[in-house]
Parts: structure tokens; sequence; C-alpha cells
């Protein structure tokens, strides 16, 4: 992971450093310091590729849900 992927990605997912720093379980200086030397740990790329895949599954989930919602409505109509 480089660091214009992680700024990419806390731009795409409207956080701040911090913020990404706390989902993570990493401080907000060790997420800036990554990013200003382009030295991402692999285990702070690690937690953010989780991150991602969290995020991933979560929306996956509310389309899941938004479905069965819609299919329980058709059956009650019907």
């Amino acid at each position: 992971m480089t660091s214009e992927e992680l700024k990419q990605f806390c731009k795409e997912q409207g956080l701040t450093y911090k913020e990404l720093a706390e989902l993570i379980g990493f401080g907000e200086g060790a997420v800036k310091n990554a990013i200003s030397t382009e030295k991402i740990s692999f285990q702070m790329a690690h937690a953010i590729n989780m991150l991602k895949k969290i995020f991933e599954l979560e929306a996956k989930l509310e389309k899941a849900e938004a479905i069965k919602k819609d299919f329980k409505a058709w059956i009650n109509e019907n």
C-alpha cells in the first residue's frame, strides 16, 4: 500500500487520519508519519485492508437487508 492509496482511501471514506487511526488501532501520529515518510508498515497496511473489507461487507449487508425488506413487503402484498 502506498501513501497515495492511503490518502485516496481516507478521501473516499470521508475519514480524517485521526478517525482512521482509531479504527485500525494506531495513533494519529503513526498514520501521519507513515504517510509523510511513505513507509507504511505491513501491520498498518493489513489493518487498513481489513477495514476496507469490513466496509465492503457492511455495504453488501445493507443491500441484502434492503432486498430482504422489499421481498417481505412483496410477499405481504400477495
